[in-house]
């Protein structure tokens, strides 16, 4: 089930509306990546709340004005429309084939490593060109390193 500001996990109540707005975002990009949602939820909370603490006072304000949980399709995939993508962290992630590097927001993988260490070294290369961060994430989707490349 895709959520949104008004239509989101119980668990999620008490968060301020910055971080609901990043969880909700989170959790329904996790689900499009075929996490269960009993899974995705309580990470996507963390990752939210991780990211509020590292995240300036600007950016902070920029994603409450204009940021927007992202919506899905009845088939369970994203709107293809996403302007932020360019401010989107890299993130590194388990795949079928190995280990794929993909923007935070996305729902497939740029690339596709058969080495993690090569996978983290071009999602490295594509947050600091960026100047965004880097997720590094165990097989089993638990947070293994977290990086900035904040300019």
């Amino acid at each position: 089930m895709p959520w949104d500001m008004n239509d989101y996990p119980a668990s999620m109540k008490n968060l301020n509306e910055v971080t609901k707005k990043k969880a909700i975002d989170i959790a329904n990009a996790m689900l499009d990546e075929g996490y269960e949602e009993g899974r995705a939820i309580p990470i996507a909370i963390d990752q939210a709340k991780e990211w509020k603490e590292n995240a300036s006072s600007d950016e902070i304000e920029d994603y409450r004005k204009h940021g927007k949980p992202t919506q899905r399709s009845k088939e369970g995939k994203k709107y293809k429309s996403n302007p932020e993508r360019l401010e989107e962290g890299e993130e590194v992630v388990g795949h079928e084939d190995g280990w794929a590097v993909k923007s935070s927001g996305s729902d497939r993988a740029s690339e596709v490593f058969d080495n993690k260490q090569d996978a983290i070294s071009r999602a490295k290369e594509i947050a600091k060109n960026k100047g965004t961060s880097l997720t590094i994430y165990k097989k089993d989707g638990s947070v293994q390193d977290k990086q900035s490349f904040d300019e």
